[in-house]
């Protein structure tokens, strides 16, 4: 089995600082931007993924250690293996990461971290369980930006095996979040319904298209012909 000290050996071994204060700036890390104080080390997903999958067979102790790491690649990572080892785990392993996973959504602090791992860890277990809309309901209705984008997310997994009323039912109650993350992750899932059922989308455009934050609707119909772009736009 690897050790966590030879994988944070060789993550370190990839800084790169002028990649670092690039990704700082994406990433929005400024004071009073939404993702303030986070650190990076300049490693891009790809070099992350060979890391991720070298040392997929560390513990899962090791692997939740990883993701409490004040680097942001470092959390990815940890994100990678735990993706990895819940697909090829059995019951108790998957129940042990999506437990794991929501008791550490606090490190789990940006956008890229929460697509990436959201739909596989937390979506595919609560749609295998099948009750898992109470638990999207619940991280909806949290006060913590990344717990909603999870909420948004998770439902992802539930689109690809084509049952879309937990995306709309999470849609409804972020219609007046206050954040611009969550509006585009929310017209990012309908439009993502809207590929399978557009009927499923539009009966809730019908809905709630006057409603919706602007941000919202337009992704959400950003693949609609023009014509019917401009017709929701200017309702």
């Amino acid at each position: 089995m690897s050790s966590l000290s030879e994988l944070k050996k060789e993550i370190h071994a990839r800084t790169n600082l002028q990649k670092a204060k690039l990704l700082m700036r994406f990433f929005k890390t400024g004071r009073g931007e939404y993702a303030e104080g986070d650190v990076f080390l300049g490693i891009m997903v790809p070099e992350q993924r060979i890391l991720a999958k070298k040392f997929a067979d560390i513990s899962l102790s090791d692997t939740e250690k990883l993701l409490h790491s004040k680097y942001h690649e470092e959390r990815l990572i940890a994100l990678f293996i735990f993706t990895a080892q819940f697909e090829k785990g059995d019951e108790k392993t998957r129940r042990k990461i999506f437990s794991a996973y929501l008791a550490n959504t606090r490190h789990i602090n940006n956008w890229d971290l929460i697509d990436l791992s959201a739909p596989k860890i937390v979506g595919e277990f609560l749609f295998q369980e099948g009750k898992g809309i109470a638990v999207l309901k619940k991280l909806a209705r949290s006060e913590d930006l990344w717990e909603r984008r999870i909420a948004v997310l998770a439902t992802f997994q539930y689109i690809k095996y084509n049952s879309f009323e937990e995306t709309l039912e999470i849609a409804e109650l972020l219609l007046y979040d206050k954040h611009d993350l969550i509006h585009k992750a929310a017209g990012w899932m309908l439009r993502e319904v809207g590929k399978r059922s557009l009927v499923a989308e539009e009966n809730f455009l019908k809905k709630y298209a006057v409603k919706m934050p602007r941000t919202m609707l337009r992704y959400a119909i950003e693949k609609f012909p023009e014509e019917k772009r401009k017709k929701y736009l200017t309702k």
